[in-house]
């Protein structure tokens, strides 16, 4: 049998994108217009 891997969790990201991305960069405009 497998054992569990307790160490994936630290592989991923739960950041929220929104989060990262200041409210004043120019890819906020890029969405807006996408």
């Amino acid at each position: 049998m497998r054992e569990t891997d307790e160490t994936s969790g630290s592989l991923f990201s739960y950041v929220d994108l929104e989060a990262r991305i200041p409210a004043r960069h120019p890819l906020r405009k890029v969405r807006q217009v996408v």
